[in-house]
């Protein structure tokens, strides 16, 4: 496994291709570098055969010509244009090139770096990525052996739309796996959100390698589809955050291959996710939501945002099911009427986050289910719900008196006397957001400021809002930031 002795010790051949790299791997340790350093290939490919795979680099497509500074023409000529994972050898213990000048022991007490103890440097490495990280791994031996401790890989954390993930992760495990042959008990959280070029196979490998896995995101990945989803579940029993925003194949979750079968009460098991974020699934219906509602009943953050084919009826099938979803958001889902508020609402007083922007078909009487069942409600997103008015407003403001954010922003029929019950009831409000509300004046905001102390952020752009209102919020609310559009208030 030639790749970078040629800094420490002979000037290396370095690797053509991942798979020569990978294979060259054995368990031994690393020997000491030989005196005479100038006898070519033979005491080269001699300490290639004697160590063991170092950390799997993650290298951008610039760097594959260079090792450690020196140009390769051997590697940039037989890697292409990807990004991709290669494994090197540990640097050796000493420094035996003949070109090279051993500094001297002054030189030596005055790095700083020397002094720090292995705790603070592993402290440090802690908020390294992982690319990063596996450049550590290749300074020397010390940060080698520190860049491996086991309390640097409970997360692994690539991006790139470049990068090849399948590989990236099959030499990751493969390296995380060495103690514990085919199996890494360490790892928690894998993070690959926007590399596109991740497939079913990269995740089959950490579903295969990583049982004690407990979270997932690979938003924006849209290569994924529900086989993967399936493999991960049924594989890792503890993953309880999974992150599939962006992922248009995805349309259902659960623990059977057919999509269309139901869990019955005869598997005896259910999936642990409580976070889920379908955001942008376009393609998920009622059907799949009713086979997520079934299989992961454990369920307390969901968010569907543009999941533009979800209806009333899929809304039931989830209340059916989760009774203990405390966020959860339909935004732009313009089916979801009155109706599919009536069933939220059966989430009472456990729901905390509701997000409803743009539902055109939501009016005041959608708003009464919520408010008169869900009193505990601390955020709300409405924006855009143009069937809501100040009679909506009323009922929220006198039933969820705890409310700490509301954005009502495009609600042209919501005016000053909506307001004032907001700032007559909600005494704990912080975020108001009121854009574009045609029909709100200075008044009103003067009456928010006078009793919303705490008020930290106010969105009044394209209100008709004088700049003495402005100001008179300023006084009354000195932390609060006010976005607007007047040119006369700053």
């Amino acid at each position: 496994m030639g790749a970078n002795n040629g800094k420490y010790g002979s000037e290396g051949k370095g690797s053509s291709s991942i798979s020569s790299d990978v294979s060259s791997s054995t368990d031994h340790t690393p020997t000491k570098a030989l005196k005479n350093v100038a006898t070519s290939e033979d005491s080269d490919l001699s300490m290639r055969t004697l160590s063991t795979p170092s950390p799997a680099l993650i290298c951008p497509p610039s760097l594959h010509g260079f090792q450690n500074g020196r140009g390769s023409s051997t590697s940039s000529s037989s890697i292409t244009g990807e990004t991709v994972a290669i494994v090197h050898s540990p640097p050796p213990t000493r420094l035996t090139h003949p070109l090279i000048r051993l500094a001297s022991k002054h030189q030596k007490e005055q790095l700083s770096i020397d002094r720090l103890p292995d705790q603070c440097i592993i402290q440090v490495f802690s908020y390294l990525p992982t690319n990063q990280l596996c450049r550590c791994a290749r300074v020397c031996r010390r940060w080698y052996n520190m860049a491996w401790d086991p309390r640097l890989w409970r997360t692994i954390r690539l991006s790139g739309e470049t990068i090849n993930v399948d590989r990236a992760l099959k030499v990751l495990t493969r390296r995380l796996c060495q103690d514990t042959p085919n199996v890494c008990l360490m790892l928690e959280t894998v993070i690959v959100s926007g590399c596109r070029r991740l497939t079913d196979r990269g995740l089959y490998i950490i579903a295969q390698c990583c049982p004690e896995l407990r979270r997932l995101e690979v938003s924006n990945c849209y290569n994924i589809s529900n086989e993967a989803i399936f493999d991960v579940v049924s594989l890792c029993p503890n993953l309880e955050h999974l992150d599939v925003s962006g992922c248009s194949k995805v349309t259902c979750i659960s623990l059977t291959r057919e999509a269309s079968i139901k869990l019955s009460p005869m598997h005896g098991k259910q999936i642990s996710i409580r976070y889920l974020d379908m955001t942008d699934c376009f393609v998920l219906e009622d059907e799949g939501l009713h086979i997520i509602a079934a299989h992961c009943t454990q369920l307390t953050h969901l968010y569907m945002r543009r999941c533009i084919r979800i209806t009333d009826e899929g809304l039931r099938y989830l209340m059916i099911y989760c009774a203990s979803i405390k966020e959860l958001s339909v935004s732009d889902c313009r089916f979801v009427s009155d109706f599919g508020m009536r069933e939220i609402a059966k989430l009472e007083s456990r729901l905390r986050y509701l997000s409803i922007a743009h539902c055109g078909r939501i009016t005041d009487v959608g708003i009464r289910y919520i408010a008169k069942y869900c009193s505990k409600l601390r955020y709300l997103n409405a924006r855009g719900c143009e069937g809501i008015t100040d009679h909506g407003v009323e009922y929220l403001a006198k039933n969820c008196t705890k409310l700490k954010s509301l954005d009502i922003g495009k609600c042209p029929l919501v005016s000053d006397i909506g307001l004032e019950f907001l700032a007559l009831n909600c005494f704990n409000l912080k975020r108001l957001s009121l854009k574009s509300c045609e029909s709100i004046t200075g008044q009103g905001l003067q009456i928010v400021a006078a009793n919303c102390f705490d008020l930290q952020m106010l969105n009044v752009q394209d209100c008709e809002v004088s700049v003495e209102a402005l100001r008179f919020v300023k006084r009354h609310c000195k932390r609060c930031i006010i976005e607007h559009t007047n040119p006369a208030f700053f």
